[in-house]
């Protein structure tokens, strides 16, 4: 498979972020949003980027432009047709990607890949929205898109060998290192794994074992991660956080993955917009 237009349907942090790594990489790229707004959004957060990355010396006024001159955006799903692989970076509801999944199937040609950005959820239940289920696999890069090196390449039940191969190459065109999740399972790696140690985490504070803050600290300095849990599902946004537990939850009926319930007093507080719902560093203020 040849590619050089790259569909990316969804043009929220996620989105834009395959969207400018894909430009960067030198393809040609369509981002679809339902909306102007949404898209423009998304190319404020491309242009801050390359921004910065001429600000630090390793990007071009000239190499800048022609990243740029690269992203096409449109409100036009239909305009997908255009791409020799898209990948979908919509929000985390299976019925809302069955949809978007069951209409790319029509648009585009019957060879092109369709990858979904999901972190958690089925790629066979996706995949059976479509006639092309061996051409349906998850291809899940990390936030921010541009920096982190890791995408996991997430066989569905039906994703052939030669759709994993061609998303292996294809990621490493992107400058990433794919692994192979060789079953469908909620989750895959990454978040099967980091999932329970957030909820640890929260039940450590809700306990009154230490503090946020020093919580964070024990992680960062004595286990080397980058970040604290907290810090860590406050940028991701608690919202997210608690959605994937609910999933893992009813996907394994398993109380490894019930979600603590300050988790669910946070969430219910940020959406009827009181102060303390923005994240955990808000709660303990």
């Amino acid at each position: 498979m040849s590619i050089s237009t790259v569909g990316v349907v969804g043009a929220g942090a996620m989105g834009s972020g395959i969207a400018n790594l894909a430009a960067i990489s030198g393809f040609h790229v369509i981002l679809h949003d339902l909306e102007e707004s949404f898209l423009q959004k998304g190319l404020e957060r491309i242009h801050a980027f390359v921004e910065k990355s001429v600000a630090k010396g390793k990007m071009t006024e000239a190499q800048k432009e022609e990243v740029l001159g690269k992203i096409q955006v449109t409100t036009e799903l239909e305009r997908m047709k255009g791409a020799d692989i898209v990948i979908e970076a919509v929000i985390e509801s299976m019925e809302v990607k069955k949809s978007l999944f069951a209409k790319l199937d029509t648009i585009v040609p019957d060879h092109v890949i369709l990858a979904t950005n999901t972190s958690s959820m089925s790629i066979t239940t996706i995949a059976e929205a479509t006639k092309r289920p061996e051409r349906v696999a998850g291809m899940h890069f990390f936030n921010p898109a541009q920096i982190m090196k890791l995408v996991e390449v997430v066989r569905g039940y039906k994703t052939s060998d030669e759709t994993v191969e061609e998303i292996k190459a294809f990621s490493r065109q992107l400058s990433k290192e794919p692994i192979e999740v060789k079953k469908d399972t909620p989750g895959f790696i990454v978040n099967r794994i980091m999932v329970p140690q957030f909820i640890e985490a929260i039940r450590l504070l809700e306990e009154g074992v230490a503090s946020a803050e020093d919580i964070d600290k024990a992680v960062t300095l004595g286990l080397n991660y980058p970040m604290g849990p907290f810090t860590l599902q406050d940028y991701a946004g608690v919202d997210i956080g608690l959605h994937v537990m609910d999933y893992f939850y009813e996907e394994f009926k398993d109380n490894r993955f019930a979600a603590p319930l300050l988790l669910r007093q946070l969430v219910r507080a940020g959406r009827l917009g009181k102060k303390t719902g923005a994240g955990f560093y808000d709660y303990t203020k």
